[in-house]
């Protein structure tokens, strides 16, 4: 049996094209690869009847980012809160938290915040509505 390690975090999203431009253009993310996978073992092995997948890499410094393209197209399943069991999100760190801030064009749940950890911390969603943690590191 071979041991098992992390390959990759994937997203699910409506529009492939704006999620790459997003995640290019606010993090920076260098687009690895783009390709379709379709036919009959995909959609067995995926659980979707005739599936086929639009898929682009984007590398997050050494962390594999897939963003997947559906057709057919599913259920929205973004829950409405970080709280909600089932919720998940992406978390990224810059080394200025405040200077990224600074930088970015999209809405944010707040400005950056320090916990009482010490640990400096801001949300923000993509195009998606996939919940993004950005930490000062």
């Amino acid at each position: 049996m071979s041991d098992p390690t992390a390959h990759h975090v994937g997203i699910t999203v409506r529009e492939l094209d704006r999620a790459v431009d997003f995640y290019r253009d606010t993090f920076g993310f260098e687009v690895l690869s783009r390709f379709e996978v379709s036919g009959e073992a995909f959609a067995t092995g995926v659980g979707v009847d005739g599936a086929t997948g639009q898929f682009a890499h984007l590398d997050a410094d050494g962390v594999r980012v897939e963003l997947i393209e559906y057709d057919p197209e599913g259920a929205d399943a973004t829950p409405e809160s970080v709280n909600q069991p089932g919720a998940t999100h992406l978390g990224f760190s810059v080394d200025d938290l405040d200077a990224f801030y600074g930088g970015l064009d999209v809405e944010t749940l707040s400005d950056p915040q320090v916990t009482s950890s010490g640990t400096k911390i801001l949300f923000l969603r993509d195009p998606e509505d996939n919940l993004i943690e950005v930490i000062e590191a």
